[in-house]
């Protein structure tokens, strides 16, 4: 009898964080609970997609459901720790004996400041709870994949960004998530390029970085609640990499360089991605080709990536074969 094999495919934006201010702690007290723990700040869904298929195939080689991961046809298991933890969680609600592969398929660059992990949180939890028919709410899938991010140190707020999609700003931070979209205009682009990679982990777990950005993303998301559009975004997140002096500690100067040339521009703005070494710009459709020819100074143009805001959350499309 031939194995039944099933198929989900989880569709979910990436997305970029333009300033946050790390919450960690209560009245003086560190939060032990990582489902309260998280930012508050303000960021952008985008119209390229991360791609998580996970097929599952039922298996009499093994006593309990096995996982397979890949990131861009990488085969990584274990080492994709926000999405093995997910798996392990979600594991002991699976029938058995079950082999489950995971696969990942992103289409802006891995750790650089795209949300890669949230939204491949958000598909393998999302995915798990399709593919086999579990009685898991939206909400609180999201908080698992919330809590993954959170343990495994690979982001704070990206989950909830991803929920509200578009141009968000979390006003609370952990979980449940508590956001307010913010209209964009429909005639603009979004534009980025990466120098490569920064660790998330090794900025969330420095001492003096986290006092830099708790300070600093607590005085920007002040001012652009007073005044929530993407113009006060840009100049914002602009304001949040001068003061908390990360290009300069992180010795970025090509992307330093990158971003002071983008807002000599008539653009809306520029600043790094939240946290990558990564810049975006954004501008009016009127204005593209001039951006596009400053980014081409700095970058190869297969490494330069012309996007629109996405004000779409999560596609789940659940095709057995």
């Amino acid at each position: 009898m031939k194995n039944l094999i099933n198929k989900v495919t989880v569709k979910v934006p990436h997305r970029l964080t333009g300033f946050f201010e790390i919450v960690d702690t209560k009245r003086g007290q560190k939060i032990s609970d990582p489902e309260h723990i998280g930012s508050r700040g303000a960021g952008i869904s985008l119209s390229a997609l991360g791609k998580t298929t996970l097929t599952s195939i039922e298996s009499k080689s093994s006593s309990e459901p096995i996982c397979e991961i890949y990131i861009n046809d990488k085969r990584l298991n274990e080492k994709a720790e926000t999405s093995y933890y997910i798996f392990e969680y979600f594991k002991k609600f699976i029938p058995k004996p079950v082999k489950i592969e995971i696969r990942h398929h992103f289409e802006l660059p891995v750790g650089c400041g795209y949300g890669a992990s949230g939204s491949g949180a958000l598909g393998v939890s999302y995915g798990l709870n399709e593919l086999f028919k579990l009685s898991f709410t939206t909400s609180e899938c999201g908080k698992i994949a919330h809590i993954s991010e959170v343990v495994n140190q690979t982001g704070l707020g990206t989950i909830c960004g991803l929920l509200c999609s578009g141009l968000c700003v979390l006003t609370e931070p952990g979980y449940p998530c508590s956001y307010e979209r913010i209209p964009v205009p429909k005639n603009i682009r979004v534009i980025c390029t990466s120098f490569g990679k920064i660790s998330t982990k090794s900025i969330l777990s420095d001492d003096h970085f986290q006092l830099k950005i708790k300070k600093v993303g607590k005085l920007v998301l002040k001012k652009f609640i007073k005044n929530p559009n993407v113009y006060t975004f840009m100049e914002l997140s602009h304001q949040f990499i001068e003061k908390t002096q990360l290009l300069d500690v992180l010795g970025l100067d090509e992307t330093k360089r990158l971003i002071d040339s983008l807002n000599k521009e008539n653009i809306i703005g520029a600043s790094m991605n939240q946290l990558g070494r990564s810049v975006f710009a954004i501008c009016k459709d009127k204005n593209f080709e001039g951006v596009l020819d400053i980014f081409k100074s700095y970058q190869t143009e297969n490494n330069i990536f012309n996007l629109k805001v996405n004000e779409n959350s999560i596609q789940i499309d659940n095709s057995p074969d």
